[in-house]
């Protein structure tokens, strides 16, 4: 079995009722459980292209999937509920994302973990650090030390919400 982190995000529609579906689809593939997940956060969207918030949250996952069945299962979860890759970094129903797989480093061209952006990314670190800050991300420090390396103004659009998931 492999720890391993999930960011999950979604801002069309039901956006809880689609990261619910996605942690019950997570939940649902072989030899999967959810460990830990993070509250839900509401997030201001990147890459620019014009779209509404997120709800955003990371769910630590223990998996007996090797890093490809993974990335599988969670594009067929992504899959089912309504996703569709129309515009890179645009509106989506669901997104799950392999922040983490176990202590791997993994560059493949369907396939990069850690996650190449994730250090970036307040939507990811904020939650993240909350249920594993000490995790320590292959080659780039633990959570906590790469959020703390955030500019102030990264982290103002990163707003916890009182859903549940």
């Amino acid at each position: 079995m492999t720890i391993a982190w999930l960011g999950m995000g979604s801002n069309i529609e039901d956006r809880l009722g689609y990261l619910q579906a996605g942690i019950a689809g997570t939940c649902a593939l072989p030899g999967t459980h959810i460990l830990a997940k993070s509250a839900v956060y509401e997030t201001a969207p990147v890459g620019g292209v014009e779209q509404g918030p997120f709800l955003n949250g990371v769910v630590k996952i223990e998996t007996s999937l090797t890093p490809e069945q993974l990335l599988e299962g969670v594009l067929q979860v992504e899959k089912v509920n309504g996703r569709e890759r129309v515009v890179h970094w645009g509106p989506r129903t669901l997104d799950i994302d392999i922040l983490a797989y176990g202590q791997e480093v993994i560059a493949k061209s369907y396939l990069k973990v850690p996650h190449p952006y994730l250090a970036e990314r307040a939507f990811v670190l904020v939650p993240w650090a909350e249920i594993g800050g000490d995790w320590q991300v292959p080659g780039q420090g633990k959570v906590n030390e790469l959020l703390e390396k955030l500019p102030v103004l990264e982290l103002v659009g990163v707003q916890k919400t009182g859903y549940t998931w």
